[in-house]
């Protein structure tokens, strides 16, 4: 365990953290799910809006630092290719 004050703080803001980011990427990862399950059924319009709604959160996650950016590009260009294969 941390021994210092400064040590104990940093402990604390770190646990605050992680709580915070466990919580975003499960968001994160859900709406990937949603398009992904929406491609899945053959919803075309429902793909498109799942898709839609995904892409300003994947982007909000690499602003927070939750995921790298190529990470996040890669994501995207894998779920616009599914959406698109549908049509």
């Amino acid at each position: 365990m941390a021994n210092t004050a400064q040590a104990k703080k940093r402990a604390k803001q770190a646990e605050k953290s992680r709580i915070r980011n466990a919580g975003q990427r499960s968001n994160l990862r859900t709406f990937i799910k949603k398009v992904i399950a929406a491609v899945n059924e053959g919803d075309k319009e429902k793909a498109q809006a799942a898709f839609k709604t995904a892409m300003p959160i994947i982007d909000s996650a690499v602003n927070k630092g939750l995921i790298h950016k190529n990470k996040a590009s890669r994501s995207k260009s894998r779920l616009n290719a599914r959406v698109k294969a549908l049509g």
